[in-house]
């Protein structure tokens, strides 16, 4: 039977175009474009002019701008929660990435593959799809993002045994046990990256009556922050603005003050992976003990994750070789894997 025009011109541009994998991440998206890895790794952030709605900025340049702008520029994050807050917003977004991780005088036309969690609706499956079509990619597909983590973690996701991987993002942490291709568990929080932040941010209003942005918090947890108790505790000094005087001000925190800040975010976090494993037949539990259990995401990037976890379910916990880029890898090698099956 002769292949209709459709599919020989469906055929050719899928050879000329560009293969992309994006981790659109509450916090960070990555992008990798088969031939050349990961050229994109940028904030999820956009500054838009309320006066007229126009973007001024995307990314690296817009986050430098978090804080400090005028009242009618306004610095968002159009991703919440790895689901999209604002479509427009992430559509622009996504265009200004898409253009940027292209090269050559001619449209690329992308075939794109985007990590998204496993817990979000079907509805916000589409939106993520739509938004990447109306951002120029002429072909989409979705995976979820524990998938994608574990792919490019290098775990063995295809062979009958059982693997768990804990990723744990900006906006979400993902749990999943993976048997045979396929997820055969999962559990799904929206606390994550943000939540540790925000309870940095809390923490420090209420102890020392200090404001501090989300860039102070950031930065504080990751010069000093730690999961678990260290041998050599650390500080740091935290400048931000009196709420009694309305000054500015400094003060001291140190890593087991920041511990008792973070307290309760983690131990959502360690009880979703505890969860995680109530659904898991036991052959799968058993492999997991022999095997331990994989993090991934910004997040695992937080001291002492790995010995918190290990002390809370007693399984050996192991950080992925690079935990931020897990699932932008995961994206491309999923996208080959198509292709090689065509």
């Amino acid at each position: 039977m002769r292949e209709s025009v459709h599919g020989v011109w469906s055929r050719g541009l899928a050879h000329f175009s560009t293969a992309m994998g994006i981790d659109l991440g509450t916090a960070n998206t990555l992008v990798h474009v088969r031939g050349r890895g990961i050229v994109l790794c940028e904030p999820s952030v956009v500054a838009i002019d309320t006066d007229n709605s126009r973007i001024l900025a995307v990314g690296e340049e817009a986050k430098r701008m978090v804080g400090r702008t005028p009242s009618r520029i306004l610095a968002i994050r159009p991703m919440r929660d790895g689901v999209i807050a604002d479509y427009d917003v992430t559509e622009a977004m996504l265009a200004h990435f898409i253009r940027k991780a292209s090269t050559g005088r001619f449209p690329t036309f992308p075939r794109v593959v985007i990590g998204v969690p496993s817990g979000i609706t079907e509805v916000e499956r589409r939106a993520v799809e739509e938004a990447a079509k109306q951002a120029g990619a002429w072909w989409t597909d979705i995976i979820d993002e524990p998938m994608a983590a574990a792919i490019g973690a290098g775990m063995p996701v295809g062979e009958a045994m059982g693997n768990m991987i804990v990723d744990i993002g900006g906006g979400t942490t993902e749990v999943a046990v993976i048997s045979l291709g396929g997820i055969c568990t999962h559990r799904s929080i929206r606390i994550a990256g943000d939540e540790i932040d925000q309870a940095i941010t809390a923490y420090v209003r209420r102890e020392f009556n200090l404001a501090i942005g989300e860039g102070s918090a950031e930065a504080v947890k990751i010069a000093i922050g730690s999961a678990y108790p260290r041998e050599e505790e650390l500080q740091m000094q935290v400048r931000g603005m009196d709420l009694i005087t309305g000054l500015p001000k400094s003060v001291v925190i140190t890593s087991s003050q920041l511990r008792e800040a973070i307290v309760e975010p983690l131990s959502a976090i360690v009880e979703v992976v505890k969860q995680a494993f109530d659904g898991a037949a036991p052959e799968l539990a058993a492999d997991i003990m022999n095997r331990g259990i994989v993090l991934a995401g910004g997040g695992s990037l937080l001291r002492g994750m790995d010995q918190l976890l290990s002390a809370e379910t007693n399984i050996p916990v192991y950080v992925a070789e690079d935990p931020m880029s897990c699932v932008v890898l995961g994206t491309a090698r999923y996208i080959e894997e198509l292709d090689g099956a065509r």
